[in-house]
């Protein structure tokens, strides 16, 4: 009582004891209880498990793999948790790579090129009282050096840095986020290892936090983006997000502004591409979300009802049901249009400029107002380029301009991207059926419908020689051949006709196909 009392005049805080944290009762359910159909499980999954436990290791498929095969589905991805540490991961596998720097990892790699698997393996960790961690000023970037020697680092607000320290299995389930993605199934015994009544939240139709719901949001705030993506994908299915799972969300969301925006920008795209971007952005508004995630983001939410940003989403949406690639730089070159149209247009009418180099630097400005230098300006930027500089060369359909047009890599891309413009009024339906045949006809077909597009140019210029002139600086009509006006260089179109040299029969440039986005993006 007197060291109290003591203790109280110095302003001494009694010592705290932390309650160990409940890491749950582990259950292991049976085949005939959670009824896993073991034909949707991946065979490199189940390979990659089974050679583990050989080398007498603890293996089991884990997380949202889990969850998809109990509510029925085939998983797309497919992630393995072991007591392996990552080297003794990598020296089982003929390929197999260690990454990540929070977490260490290993993808084990099946297969090359389009075709290629990675099958990603983490190691169990341990539950570490973060209220022990050592901290930092900055965040993973401007804290690098520091951040180099720790093991367990949280930054001001409360947010995990790192915490690469192994543990067992039932640690590794309380880290986890939510009770869905923490169950583990092993394919051999065909149980699943169930600690936080993940299975009956399954049947409940329930995304449910682990623990303390805004704790975990301030240990990792994209936390935040992951309920929003659940649950859009899983609503179709009745899932909805537990009340106090949602109850923080609104609160937690200004975490998201120590998140390096790298990593906010690659949930952007984790959100708009896994077949549920419509669904995705009704959940964002539905749960107070519709701005203050993302800057970008925010602009997609605003713009999804316009008819072409909502066709591209839409088409984005049906290729991913159809098991085909998407390409961000596609989705975020619709979304941007109407900025690098508009600006376009602005230069030509109002600084005179020709019209490539206007379209050149209304992208310039587009990229600076809008993306800015998260995407590295790589391939990403480089492939939204192409596709918008590749448009007002659409409208030249006649001379060696079309033969080179659709030798381009990106052609498929920019096509499907001026299609799109074309269903939704933007320019001519008839331009949009013309490349489609083009880019799929024989060479002789070819050369028929140059023929015609040669006509129909003839019969445009006699028109405008007949009218007003038009002034030079006016930007390209939509699906007015450009050879009338100006050519995609800026410069006035040569009135001479140069025929490309024929290439034999059989030798087309673009397969055909049905109209989506690029392929090969």
């Amino acid at each position: 009582m007197i060291k109290k009392f003591i203790d109280k005049l110095l302003g001494k805080s009694a010592p705290t004891t932390r309650a160990r944290p409940k890491f749950g009762k582990r259950q292991e359910i049976a085949a005939e209880v959670h009824k896993i159909d073991v034909n949707l499980v991946d065979e490199r999954a189940a390979n990659v498990v089974n050679t583990l436990q050989q080398a007498g290791y603890e293996a089991y498929i884990v997380g949202g793999a889990v969850r998809d095969l109990l509510v029925g589905l085939k998983p797309k991805d497919f992630d393995v948790a072991t007591n392996a540490t990552p080297e003794q991961v990598k020296a089982l596998f003929r390929r197999a790579f260690i990454i990540g720097r929070r977490f260490r990892i290993v993808h084990v790699v099946y297969g090359r090129g389009r075709e290629h698997e990675v099958i990603e393996v983490s190691t169990f960790r341990a539950y570490l009282d973060n209220a022990a961690a050592e901290q930092v000023a900055g965040n993973e970037r401007t804290s690098k050096s520091e951040l180099a020697g720790m093991q367990h680092a949280v930054d001001a607000t409360g947010r995990v840095l790192r915490d690469n320290v192994w543990g067992p299995q039932e640690e590794d389930a309380a880290r986890r986020d939510f009770s869905i993605n923490a169950m583990y199934y092993d394919p051999r015994r065909q149980i699943v290892v169930d600690y936080h009544d993940g299975l009956k939240d399954v049947q409940n139709r329930s995304i449910r936090m682990i623990g303390d719901a805004a704790t975990r949001y301030r240990e990792d705030p994209v936390r935040i983006i992951r309920a929003v993506r659940f649950a859009a994908k899983l609503g179709a299915l009745g899932f909805t997000i537990d009340p106090k799972t949602a109850a923080p969300l609104v609160k937690s969301q200004q975490l998201l502004a120590d998140v390096p925006q790298s990593r906010l920008f690659d949930e952007m795209l984790k959100l708009l591409q896994t077949g549920h971007s419509i669904a995705t952005i009704g959940k964002l508004k539905e749960l107070g979300l519709a701005t203050g995630i993302y800057p970008l983001l925010d602009l997609v939410v605003e713009r999804a009802d316009q008819p072409f940003v909502r066709a591209a989403l839409q088409d984005t949406d049906r290729r991913v049901g159809e098991g085909k690639p998407v390409a961000p730089s596609f989705l975020l070159a619709c979304v941007l249009w109407a900025d690098v149209r508009d600006g376009w247009k602005n230069r030509i009418e109002h600084k005179r400029q020709p019209p490539f180099p206007a379209l050149q630097d209304a992208i310039e400005d587009v990229f600076s107002a809008r993306i800015g230098d998260v995407s590295g300006r790589g391939k990403l930027a480089g492939d939204m380029r192409e596709t918008w500089t590749m448009q007002p060369r659409f409208d030249k359909r006649t001379g060696s301009a079309p033969w080179s047009l659709i030798e381009q890599p990106r052609f498929r891309a920019a096509f499907d991207f001026m299609r799109l413009r074309a269903d939704v009024g933007e320019i001519d339906e008839a331009l949009a059926e013309w490349w489609q045949e083009f880019s799929q006809a024989s060479d002789e077909r070819r050369e028929d419908l140059l023929e015609q597009a040669r006509e129909e140019s003839g019969k445009a210029r006699v028109r405008v020689v007949k009218g007003t002139r038009r002034d030079a600086a006016e930007p390209v009509a939509e699906g007015e051949p450009a050879e009338a006006v100006a050519s995609a260089d800026g410069m006035a179109a040569a009135p001479k006709k140069r025929r490309r040299r024929r290439k034999p029969s059989g030798e087309r440039t673009v397969p055909a196909g049905p109209v989506g986005q690029d392929d090969g993006a």
